[in-house]
């Protein structure tokens, strides 16, 4: 039974390479023989491509949630070494990524039906499209760290495709800016997982920590290590210092895809972070050291440096990719305060942002489809129209803002509440190097989420107005309605719905969260 872990990982790895050769086939063909009419029966085939992938995906997805909620399932595969085998293990946090993923995945493939007949080379982007999610489900089920290591590192091998799809210069370079960026925090993460291996009794993730008593004494070089690894694994959830290749590959990337990187590959570096502070090093080891402090200072800047360069970008996807900068950094401030209400917060932003960011990265592709419009100050009257698109829109940028009732307000009233009740948490406790306390988090933080919040609604909220009331700018325009195809306005509709499902029915949600909560610190 343990077994079946593994269809929702092979299948669509097998499948996609299946596809990917077939698209090599398809090439070398067309290269020799070079016919028009050969050009004109693949191009047939796009419908059956089409179903091939849905049915293959939904089937994986379907099996992958199944798996997910039926019951704890553990699967080792095989030993890589001695004593770190590759090991598959279902749990509550595992549950609530692998959900995430695949509820977006689903959404975002539906989309990309008809975008990417735009871009072109569906056979290679739906051929990865499968492999990444396979890749994902292996990294949200791994049961230790070096499990979750190599699908990491696959994670930016199979993603680095997507980020290049047009082949333009700009695309290259973005996709290789991509490349280095997640491969030099990644080997951040290899130092440090080198390290924690020698202290710790298992690289198994265990709640509360896994450092063995071999640990005592070592607190110095333990807390580098972990420090090497926030830094190398941030740079996925584009943390400072290496957050510039977000900016780089979200405008360069088709639509859906940029979708996916920001609603969900961004969020790989967040489950890493989770897996190394609360169920590999523990968050006693590093709670009141310099290593939080560093860390909440780190995450704090992001928020407030992306949401200043979002508000000042006038490339509408660039925007959004700056947007991400600042809002997945709310989530690991979250996860830096240590405290069990600040988890629940940054796992509520990790599923209000996976949503909201997908379908704004999703709305971007519209503009761009229907009518070829990359900057802000081209999308004056598109209230007027695509109205069930841009209210899609105007609901996402609430959420993202924080207005209630989207779930974009539960979760950062969550990470608000946390950091005002720090004080309270810690107390007067003394950064253990001397160098101070950290007490000044507990308005800091407020402070600089709430001036993110007002740069958030000053970068999304004046293409609502000048899209529903253009004024003057209206003179002269084609005001028709021209609302997208429905593979590409229903998955718009369905995120628009959930970003304010989860806002007003929220208890069950809050209520599993409490409960990882409980298992990690004792009370919720």
């Amino acid at each position: 039974m343990d077994g079946l872990i593994l269809i929702p990982i092979l299948l669509p790895v097998l499948s996609g390479t299946v596809i990917l050769l077939r698209s090599f086939v398809r090439n070398v063909r067309m290269s020799k023989h070079g016919g028009q009419n050969l050009r004109e029966g693949f191009a047939e085939n796009d419908r059956g491509l089409h179903t091939i992938v849905m049915t293959i995906l939904s089937f994986s997805a379907v099996t992958a949630l199944w798996l997910a909620w039926s019951g704890d399932k553990s699967l080792v595969l095989f030993e890589l070494v001695e004593d770190i085998p590759v090991f598959f293990k279902i749990d509550e946090v595992g549950r609530l990524f692998v959900t995430v993923v695949s509820v977006i995945w689903l959404l975002a493939g539906i989309y990309s039906l008809v975008y990417m007949r735009r871009e072109g080379e569906q056979s290679r982007y739906f051929g990865f499209y499968l492999i990444l999610y396979g890749v994902l489900v292996g990294l949200d089920f791994s049961g230790n760290l070096v499990t979750m290591y190599l699908f990491y590192e696959l994670t930016t091998l199979v993603s680095f495709p997507l980020v290049l799809h047009n082949g333009t210069r700009e695309a290259v370079m973005a996709a290789l800016k991509y490349l280095f960026y997640s491969m030099c925090g990644a080997y951040a993460g290899l130092f440090g997982i080198f390290f924690l291996r020698r202290f710790c009794d298992s690289l198994t993730f265990v709640p509360g920590g896994a450092l063995g008593e071999g640990a005592a004494g070592h607190e110095g070089i333990l807390l580098i290590a972990v420090f090497a690894m926030l830094l190398g694994f941030g740079a996925k959830a584009g943390m400072l210092p290496l957050h510039a290749w977000l900016p780089a590959a979200h405008p360069v990337a088709p639509s859906p895809a940029s979708a996916v990187l920001s609603g969900i590959i961004a969020k790989s570096g967040v489950l890493a972070v989770i897996r190394v502070v609360y169920y590999v090093a523990g968050p006693d080891l590093i709670r009141g050291t310099w290593v939080q402090y560093a860390w909440m200072t780190l995450a704090l800047l992001t928020v407030f440096m992306g949401s200043m360069l979002a508000y000042r970008e006038k490339v509408f996807k660039k925007r959004l990719a700056y947007s991400t900068v600042s809002q997945v950094s709310y989530i690991l401030f979250g996860l830096s305060l240590l405290s069990a209400e600040g988890l629940v917060g940054a796992l509520l932003h990790f599923t209000a942002h996976a949503v909201i960011k997908s379908g704004l990265f999703l709305t971007a592709g519209v503009f761009l489809f229907q009518f070829g419009y990359t900057r802000v100050e081209q999308l004056v009257g598109m209230g007027k129209k695509m109205p069930a698109l841009m209210w899609c829109y105007t609901i996402f940028s609430l959420g993202l803002i924080g207005i209630p009732p989207t779930i974009g307000f539960v979760s950062k009233w969550h990470l608000i509440g946390a950091s005002l009740g720090l004080g309270e948490i810690f107390g007067d406790l003394p950064v253990k190097d001397g160098s101070g306390g950290i007490g000044v988090f507990s308005w800091l933080g407020p402070v600089v989420l709430l001036v993110s919040a007002l740069l958030t609604a000053g970068y999304l909220l004046p293409i609502v107005a000048r899209g529903f009331f253009p004024g003057d700018e209206a003179e002269g325009m084609d005001l028709t309605k021209k609302e997208p195809p429905p593979c590409m306005l229903i998955p718009l509709l369905i995120l628009g719905a959930l970003t304010l499902m989860l806002g007003i029915v929220n208890s069950p949600l809050e209520a599993f969260l409490s409960g990882i909560a409980r298992e990690l610190f004792g009370a919720a």
